[in-house]
């Protein structure tokens, strides 16, 4: 492996047989990929190839993705790392308070 920045890492592999290839455990773990995830190709005008890796979100699930319930999940995030948020003994007294 070599570099082109003290940023930048370069791994090779062999491409085998029907066009596959197995990649670098560098490169696999960069991605954060692990078995069944996929990835994205592509071929930029200049020859240059980027390699992007996806997970795909099951249907069911996809409301938890969405721009609107993100930006909530964010907000909620605030609210805890500030310290915004009441704190309960007990579950009567959340419901109470809820009413």
């Amino acid at each position: 492996m070599s570099g082109g920045s003290e940023e930048d890492v370069r791994a090779r592999t062999p491409l085998r047989g029907k066009s596959q290839l197995t990649l670098p455990p560098l490169v696999r773990d960069a991605l954060h990929l692990v078995e069944g995830d996929e990835v994205e190709f592509t071929v930029h005008a200049d020859g240059q190839v980027t390699l992007r890796g996806m997970t795909s979100i099951p249907t069911d699930q996809r409301w938890f993705w969405t721009e609107e319930w993100q930006a909530g999940e964010r907000e909620a995030s605030e609210q805890i790392a500030a310290g915004d948020l009441p704190v309960y003994d007990d579950m009567a007294a959340l419901f109470v308070d809820a009413e």
